[in-house]
């Protein structure tokens, strides 16, 4: 039977159009709701609203027109003239974190990280009836980034300078201006930027091509869509020989830029020519790319870095992602088993000890430094990397040890923690309120964030903030933004965990047995520990009781040396004076 022509049509026209929106739109319930369990079926719909938050906080952080499905009423059209000082259309696109620049190199990493989750996990998205807002998500991200691309050697890596934004706190209507673009091209590259955004472009044109790596996994989420995921890996592979074959060689970004390295300062581009290798060469069903990347993995030592996942170094994915590939094509070349050695001695290092990460006292996994500025960030990548690893590892014990491992960190971020708060706003009535977000706080006073106003205007539903601080003490304070601040990335990794939990957890998320108050009868005296606040540095704050008993113990040991010093010099004296003695 032939099918009319017109019937193809409209078939094709809704292949390649976006998913649409539901209509009634998905909203966020009142906190409240997040201290209710559910009836623990599957898909659980505690963790399908999570993850419904979680994708409702980058809507938050949209800059430019906004579309009319736009479902946070407090948010405006903001910056309508990025980019006229280079005469481009630079608008849309997402605000980094709790301030007014917009930058590629963390977007891209973020846009990257989701992607690769809704690949592996996307039937969570599916299951959850949030596919529609992932791809809406999706779009608006990368649909800004092909903006940024004007030209094959041409990458705007960020819009609006640091230091004028830093001194803005207020809402969207009166962002500070000028807002200058700035740009890495073939004279003045960064290698690191490009490939970066190559990797984003990748990874997600493999998403919109169905381009599965296991049956292993749940497959990617339904928004395939053929024409976009063409255009998608058009731009990186002009973004990869960018990055490759710059006439101005290879460098970091800050190098050409150095107005990036203020926010976002990298420390080297082999792991991103690296990952944008790999995802290319699924991509494109390229074992030369395949050894290409292994090859960067060699160049640039790679395999000697045992630290964070992050935006800043992507070296701890590979391995896995080098597995993956190598499992679902042996014809590329590479040892799967090899590459499970490789991954298996960093996440041993993280499970079982001898890496540079420690757990806090609550049970948080902390790297010092890098925690230190966000300490969630790093313990939620491991926990993604090690539950996307589970299904690859060499042992069955292995595979325990991994997913417990993980499920513990996300357990911690949802509340089983000291301070009994999940840190996700607005997921239940113990989650933060006081968020580090310009947009969301409602004030106007840079000199006092803190109180004014006293109450967060608007409640910045599933944004991830950075966490505690080392001594697992969290103080909901706005100006600590290394404590309450908000941020692309930090979503990332929750994003994808969540979606894992929708496919097969009918336990609800740790933070649903946690009541009202539960927080505020933990909340610690004094002050942090952190880059923004040094009051709390000598260590967790004491009670009464057991300020007394330190106080003894001191009191008690110094009279217990002074008498000994009295003895000693009596004898002394004696000895002086008495030979025999």
């Amino acid at each position: 039977m032939r099918t009319p022509l017109v019937l193809v049509l409209l078939a094709s026209s809704r292949a390649f159009a976006q998913v649409p929106l539901p209509d009634p739109p998905f909203l966020p319930q009142n906190a409240s709701a997040g201290a209710s369990p559910s009836s623990a079926a599957i898909p659980n719909s505690q963790w399908s609203s999570l993850l419904g938050n979680l994708l409702y906080f980058y809507e938050a952080q949209r800059s430019g027109k906004l579309p009319s499905t736009n479902r946070v009423k407090w948010r405006n059209d903001s910056a309508l003239t990025d980019g006229q000082d280079v005469k481009l259309d630079l608008t849309g696109g997402l605000y980094d974190a709790g301030d007014y620049i917009k930058c590629t190199f963390p977007l891209s990493f973020t846009v990257m990280s989701i992607c690769w989750g809704a690949t592996d996990f996307g039937k969570g998205y599916d299951l959850a009836n949030q596919t529609p807002y992932l791809d809406d998500m999706l779009r608006w991200s990368l649909d800004w980034l092909i903006k940024a691309h004007p030209a094959n050697n041409t990458l705007f890596v960020q819009v609006a300078n640091e230091e004028v934004d830093n001194a803005y706190w207020g809402g969207d209507r009166n962002i500070p201006l000028p807002r200058p673009s700035y740009q890495i091209n073939d004279t003045s590259p960064g290698t690191d930027a490009a490939a970066g955004t190559a990797a984003a472009f990748a990874a997600c044109s493999n998403l919109y091509a169905n381009r599965i790596f296991s049956n292993s996994y749940s497959g990617p989420a339904t928004l395939q869509n053929a024409t976009y995921a063409a255009t998608l890996l058009e731009h990186a592979k002009q973004l990869f020989t960018f990055a490759t074959s710059a006439s101005g060689g290879q460098a970091v970004y800050q190098h050409s830029v150095p107005e990036v390295g203020k926010a976002y300062a990298s420390s080297g581009y082999g792991d991103e020519l690296a990952i944008a290798a790999l995802f290319l060469s699924w991509a494109t069903n390229s074992s030369s790319l395949y050894q290409q990347a292994q090859g960067y993995w060699q160049q640039y030592s790679l395999s000697s870095y045992d630290g964070v996942f992050n935006w800043d170094n992507k070296t701890p994915g590979l391995p896995v992602l080098f597995a993956q590939i190598a499992q679902a094509n042996p014809t590329f070349g590479g040892n799967a088993s090899t590459w499970q050695t490789v991954a298996e001695k960093y996440f041993d290092g993280i499970v079982y000890g001898g890496g540079p990460g420690y757990q806090t006292h609550g049970g948080l996994l902390y790297y010092k430094g890098d925690s230190d500025d966000a300490s969630l960030n790093p313990s939620l990548n491991a926990a993604m990397l090690l539950t996307r690893y589970v299904p690859l590892a060499s042992t069955q014990s292995r595979r325990n040890d991994y997913w417990n491992y993980a499920k513990a960190q996300v357990n911690y971020a949802l509340g089983n923690n000291p301070m009994q708060a999940p840190y996700i706003v607005g997921a239940n009535p113990n989650s933060p309120q006081n968020p580090h977000s310009a947009m969301a706080s409602g004030g106007n006073n840079i000199s006092n964030i803190n109180t004014s106003p006293p109450q967060e205007a608007y409640v910045l539903y599933g944004g991830v903030i950075g966490g505690p601080d080392k001594y697992d003490r969290f103080f909901d304070i706005r100006a600590d933004w290394p404590e309450t601040e908000v941020a692309l990335d930090y979503n990332a990794p929750m994003l994808t965990l969540a979606a894992m939990h929708v496919l097969n957890d009918t336990a609800d998320p740790f933070y649903t047995s946690l009541k009202a108050g539960a927080y505020d009868s933990k909340k610690p005296q004094g002050m942090p520990c952190d880059g923004a606040y040094t009051d709390g540095c000598s260590g967790p704050q004491l009670s009464q009781g057991r300020k007394i008993v330190l106080g003894v113990i001191p009191g008690l040991t110094g009279l217990s040396i002074f008498s000994l010093l009295v003895w000693w010099a009596m004898i002394s004296l004696r000895r002086a004076h008495d030979p025999l003695y």
